[in-house]
């Protein structure tokens, strides 16, 4: 998996649905799920945290990439916190899903985090009743930490995780 990091340019056409724009500015097609109401807010969401932070950029968001196939995004939801603690964030094409694809884009995540001197710990807030996220995390050492109305909250540790 090829994770390819999405620009503000990148993310201000998909946040306008301007799901050509946003290929043709990446230098990849990017499917109609990118520009489906999914994804929307998560693009306006990463833009203004870009704008904000452009420092922020290599921990954001990036298209996954299988081969030349974009199968969906990873990221993490910003640099590591005081604390060393990142969380990441992920989602597959529904076109795609059952293939493996969230594994391996959770996998290349967990590799660039365990390889940051300053990452000791990663988080992973899943809704309780996304079985498939939670079936995802699954043998990657996370450890429910918390519950929350809707969500549990995963940690695990940075080291050996790559």
């Amino acid at each position: 998996m090829r994770l390819v990091p999405l620009p503000a340019p990148v993310l201000a056409a998909l946040s306008r649905g301007d799901l050509a724009g946003a290929g043709t500015l990446l230098g990849h097609d990017l499917p109609g799920y990118f520009v489906g109401p999914e994804l929307r807010h998560v693009w306006w969401l990463r833009l203004d945290q870009l704008t904000a932070d452009p420092a922020s950029a290599p921990w954001c968001i990036h298209v996954a990439m299988a081969d030349d196939l974009a199968v969906g995004h990873g990221g993490f939801h910003g640099r590591p916190d005081e604390t060393g603690t990142v969380e990441v964030g992920y989602s597959v094409d529904p076109v795609y899903r059952r293939r493996g694809h969230g594994k391996a884009i959770l996998r290349e995540l967990l590799r660039r985090a365990s390889e940051a001197p300053e990452v000791s710990k990663v988080r992973a807030t899943i809704d309780r009743e996304n079985f498939a996220s939670l079936a995802t995390i699954g043998g990657f050492g996370f450890v429910c930490v918390a519950e929350r109305v809707r969500d549990l909250v995963f940690v695990a540790s940075a080291d050996g995780l790559g």
